[in-house]
Parts: structure tokens; C-alpha cells; sequence
């Protein structure tokens, strides 16, 4: 029901109770005018994703941090932790802003400084999971030596310490906003970022890296995309040989430690660490240690003389595992077992994507099921009926790729995909793929290659390609020379609405958004650039949307500067994000707008 449907009774008796609601009125007036100011950044307090609710309870004003600053946080494993990390950025980092806080008084009296942080958790028990409560509140007081962080859960606490870092600044006296009211919420429950690490390979300290920049931008999904055709870099206890012979060499590999440290740093961050393990396609590494469960493997992706849906891969480096042989299952549960007991998560990416019918077709026995009557799209059933209730007997919901649902040519049931136990992710065709996925009554996680896929736009990697040896480019050149392209903006990613075209009860069904770095033409030298700021334009548009709230108009204009702002930030914590304007443009606001 909206507010206008709304009666107000009439006053008896006095006008005064009409004078005490017009007076209310303005205030509430005056207080939606300080969120807008406070949140949207035009006096130079830049928080990043944008709160939901951010007020000044006073005039604006910033107080000295003590020297003496604490943090008190009740006592827990990965909140205490990231109390003492955030003590540490705060009384470090030294913030000095790009544009100096404009209608901000300045305290320098050191009465009024800012002594204490304290930290009030509902729930210190709730684990990290999908759905978890991330809300806070956050109140620095105008002449308190004390500010509140209240929270119901260590999760919610982590966002608003991160919150906190943000509102402080000065060099050598550190200043922190005071006067300040926070509630806040993320929109979207699930705010991921793929990396493939696959195809190239990346550090332990990058992963670590880029879950850190993660938990700054109040992301909480690390979905990691470990293995493909190209590389099998996981050691597992009961299956070495897969990393023995199928990653880049021993130095090339993530070891059971690594993943254990990688998974307690997410922990410690905020940030859930979602293993994927794709089959049965883009399976081709398996071959260097079982070539017998593999079908097409290390063969020419696209043979001579035939057309495309001929093909064996969708790019260099084939490889399906055979539904077939019996052993399949065996080598397949054993590595489902070893990846349950390394990763905690309740989340478990099976994959499913991209099954080229000429890779199966190839096989010899699979040539056999074919010519006695059977399908593709059945072997693609066999394989998800064997595998997906040993993935459930673990506890875990299932997530595949929308292909096994969606694809024209290989697909399973809806009954092989029971709805309670399955999560569906899309990739092609935009809020399109988004719709049918919840028309068929599942939960959906949206990564649209046209808005969030990173690596579209640098160009292919075959070594051949004569489509640039032109005087007038092929289109695909002009579009980044890419499948995906062009090259997705900042801008691009953060007007995307994964909801778009959804009723409201639809849209409850669509658990959030991943962006997705592929590993083709990426890998750790190229990695920050790639990722930031871009992926903070998902996370801000994710947490807190993309439009005003008030008004409902996209706010990517007004974005602009606070992303400049955050950009800089980012890369004094260390983070090697790239420039998405010159310096002058943020020292000059407006000057490097389309209009005035």
C-alpha cells in the first residue's frame, strides 16, 4: 500500500498538533536533504558501495581520531581479527582525498576526539553463509568520545568497520566524520567475482589480493573456477595425479594448505570461497592423468575443412568426460569428496556448460549409443542423475551453469534438476536467460557476458586470425575483436538491473550477481587492472542499486566522482585498479561531463 493511501485523522480541540506535523514535516524535509548530501559524496565524504541510509545528525562536521583510538569488539575468531586488521588501515592508511571535504567544520580540539569503536553483535554464532545478515548500524556522535557499531551478526559488523575506515582521512592528524548516522543493507545477497585460474595461473598472495579488494568493496563471494581443460592445478589427496600431470608444472599448483589458507583468509574478509569443478565438458587436463574417462582430448579444436557445429571445443582445448565408463564416476566422486572436505561452502559448482556434441560424438562408444537410439541430452541426464545426489549427499546445493537447462542442442530435464537443491547461473543473453530460468522455478545467479564479463574486448587468442589483416576491420574487430565484445565499462556494469523485466515475487528468485574474469588473455600482471574498478560498480550497484532512492533515477553521474574517489583508495591500499578518468577531471567537477 502506498503513502498517499494514508489517512491522517483531524486535530480536536487545538491546531497545535497540525503545527507539530507541519514542523515534523519540515524536519523529515531537512533529513532527507542530509541523506542525499551525506551518501551521495558532494562534500567530500566518500563512503563506497554507497550506503542505504546516511545522515548527518548535525551540521557537517569531522573530529580528530584520538591518537589513543581503540576498537572494542566482542571476542570471536574472524571479527576479532578484522577489528585489529581495520585498527591497523585506520591508524595507518592516511587517507588524503582528492577533493578536500567541502561544508564540513573542522574540530581540532582534542575534547571532542573520537576515542572508541564499540562494537555490539546480536549473534556471534551464525556462520557465513548464503543469506546470512549483513545489516549495521553505524553512529558517530557530534561531541561523544564513543561511536556504536551495532550489527546482527560478525558479518554485518565486518561491513560496517569497512564503512567506518572509509569516514576517516587526514595527514598528520587523522579527521573521522562525526555527527553521522548509518543503516545499512545490501540489496542482493550474493555478490561474487569469478576468477578462472585455469586457463592461466595465479599466486596464493593474488587470490588473497583480490579477496581482500573484494571484502573492501563489501563483496562476500570468491567463486573460483579452479579447473578446466587447460590446467588441473587442485592437489587432491585422493586423485594427485590429476595436478600431478594435468596443471603447468609443481609450481603451478594449489596444494590442500593453500586452499586451507586461502579459505580462512575469506573467512576472516567476509568472503565465501565457492569451488567450482567443471564437467563433464571442459575436462581436458583430466586426459594427462585418466585418458580413458576423456573423450576428444588433446585434439585440434576446430578440424580442417569443417564448420562450426562440427567443432570438438568453442576455443583451443577439448576434453568431456565419457558418461559411458564406469570409471568416470569413480575418479568424479573421489574428487567431489576431496573438494566438499576442503571447502566449507554450502555451495557447489558443478558446471555443466558448453557441451560440444563433436567431442562426444568422437568416442566410440558414444558412437554406439548414438546408433542405437540414443541422444546426447540423455547422456547429459546419466551424468547429472550420477552425479549431482553425490554432490547433494553432502549437504551442498548444486549451482551449474544455465546451459544444462537452456542449451538448444544438449540439455537434461527439469526432473534431473530437483529446484530445492539446484541454483542456475547465467551467461548469455542477458536479463532474457534470467527470465526463463526463474520461469522454470529456479533460483538464479546472474553473470550476463554482456555486462559482466571482464576479459571481453582485448582481442582474441588465436594465432591466426586474418580478420585484422583488413583496411577496413571485420565488425568483430571493431567490437574489441572478441566474442563478448566490446569491452565492458564501468559504466556498463553498474546500470546493469540483473532484475530487469522481473515482477517483484520473480525477482526475489534472483540471488544476486558474479562478475567473471577469464583467463584467456588475463593472468596475475594484468589482474588488478582487470578486476578494479569495475567489479566495485557491480558491488556498489548490488549492495545499494544503481538508482536513487528517492527519486528512482540512475545515479551513475553523480557515481562518478565518488568511483574516481574510490579508485584512488583503492590503490593506496594496494590495489592496482586503473584510472577511469584524469586527475583533472575530479579536481575540476563537472568539466568533463556531456552537458552542464
Amino acid at each position: 500500500m502506498g503513502s498517499n493511501s494514508r489517512k491522517i485523522s483531524k486535530p480536536h480541540g487545538s491546531v497545535i498538533p497540525a503545527i507539530i506535523l507541519i514542523f515534523s514535516l519540515f524536519i523529515l524535509q531537512l533529513c532527507i536533504a542530509s541523506v542525499a548530501s551525506a551518501g551521495g559524496g558532494g562534500n567530500g565524504i566518500n563512503v563506497w558501495p554507497k550506503p542505504r541510509i546516511m545522515s548527518w545528525t548535525t551540521q557537517p562536521r569531522a573530529n580528530l581520531l584520538s591518537p589513543s583510538f581503540a576498537i572494542s569488539s566482542p571476542k570471536h575468531f574472524y571479527l576479532s581479527s578484522a577489528a585489529n586488521r581495520y585498527l591497523k588501515l585506520i591508524k595507518t592508511e592516511h587517507h588524503q582525498p582528492l577533493v578536500t571535504p567541502s561544508l564540513i567544520n573542522i574540530t581540532t580540539s582534542s575534547s571532542s576526539a573520537l576515542h572508541t569503536l564499540f562494537i555490539t553483535v546480536e549473534s556471534l554464532l551464525t556462520p557465513l553463509q548464503h543469506g546470512v545478515n549483513e545489516t549495521y548500524t553505524l553512529s558517530i556522535p557530534a561531541d561523544a568520545s564513543i561511536a556504536n557499531l551495532t550489527a546482527h551478526t560478525v558479518w554485518g559488523a565486518m561491513r560496517g568497520l569497512e564503512t567506518f575506515s572509509q569516514l576517516v582521512w587526514g595527514k598528520p592528524n587523522l579527521q573521522v566524520a562525526s555527527g553521522l548516522y548509518v543503516w545499512d543493507s545490501p540489496l542482493f545477497a550474493h555478490r561474487g567475482l569469478i576468477l578462472d585460474t585455469s586457463r592461466n595461473y595465479y599466486g596464493v598472495d593474488d587470490i588473497l589480493r583480490t579477496i581482500k579488494a573484494m571484502s573492501f568493496n563489501k563483496m562476500n563471494v570468491f567463486h573460483w573456477h579452479i579447473t578446466d581443460s587447460h590446467s588441473f592445478p587442485l592437489v587432491l589427496p585422493s586423485e594427485p595425479d590429476l595436478a600431478a600431470k594435468g596443471s603447468y608444472g609443481h609450481d603451478m599448483q594449489y596444494s590442500p594448505d593453500d586452499v586451507k589458507k586461502i579459505v580462512e583468509f575469506g573467512l576472516t574478509h567476509g568472503v565465501r570461497v565457492l569451488p567450482e569443478i567443471d564437467s563433464p565438458g571442459h575436462t581436458g587436463s583430466w586426459a594427462e592423468a585418466y585418458p580413458e574417462i576423456v573423450t576428444c582430448a588433446n585434439k585440434f579444436w576446430w578440424p580442417a575443412e569443417s564448420n562450426w557445429t562440427n567443432r570438438l571445443a568453442s576455443e583451443p582445448g577439448t576434453g568431456h568426460l565419457n558418461p559411458l565408463n564406469p570409471k568416470t564416476y569413480k575418479i568424479l566422486k573421489n574428487v567431489i569428496n576431496d573438494v566438499v572436505n576442503l571447502f566449507p561452502e554450502a555451495f557447489y559448482h558443478a558446471g555443466a556448460d558448453e557441451i560440444i556434441p563433436g567431442c562426444w560424438k568422437a568416442d566410440p562408444t558414444i558412437q554406439s549409443f548414438l546408433s542405437n537410439g540414443g541422444t546426447l541430452s540423455q547422456l547429459l541426464e546419466k551424468f547429472v542423475g550420477s552425479t549431482l545426489p553425490y554432490i547433494v549427499f553432502f549437504n551442498r546445493t548444486v549451482v551449474y551453469w544455465e546451459d544444462v537447462l537452456l542449451d538448444d542442442n544438449v540439455n537434461v530435464r527439469p526432473s534431473f534438476l530437483p529446484k530445492e537443491h539446484t541454483i542456475l547461473q547465467t551467461w548469455n543473453n542477458g536479463p532474457n536467460n534470467t527470465k526463463r530460468i526463474i520461469d522454470a522455478g529456479y533460483r538464479a545467479i546472474v553473470s550476463s557476458s554482456e555486462f559482466y564479463y571482464l576479459d571481453c574486448g582485448h582481442g582474441d587468442f588465436l594465432g591466426n586470425d586474418s580478420q585484422y589483416d583488413q583496411l577496413q576491420p571485420s565488425s568483430s574487430a571493431n567490437n574489441g575483436g572478441s566474442w563478448c565484445g566490446p569491452f565492458k565499462t564501468w559504466q556498463t556494469i553498474y546500470d546493469y538491473d540483473i532484475t530487469y523485466g522481473l515482477s517483484e515475487e520473480e525477482a526475489k528468485m534472483v540471488l544476486g550477481g558474479e562478475v567473471a574474469l577469464w583467463s584467456e588473455q588475463a593472468d596475475p600482471k594484468v589482474l588488478d587492472v582487470r578486476l578494479w574498478p569495475r567489479t566495485s560498480a557491480m558491488a556498489e550497484a548490488l549492495w545499494s542499486g544503481n538508482r536513487d532512492e528517492e527519486t528512482g533515477i540512475k545515479r551513475y553521474a553523480q557515481a562518478t566522482d565518488r568511483l574516481n574517489e574510490w579508485r584512488y583508495r583503492m590503490v593506496s591500499r594496494g590495489i592496482g585498479a586503473e584510472p577511469i578518468q584524469p586527475l583533472w577531471c575530479l579536481r575540476n567537477p563537472g568539466m568533463c561531463n556531456t552537458v552542464h
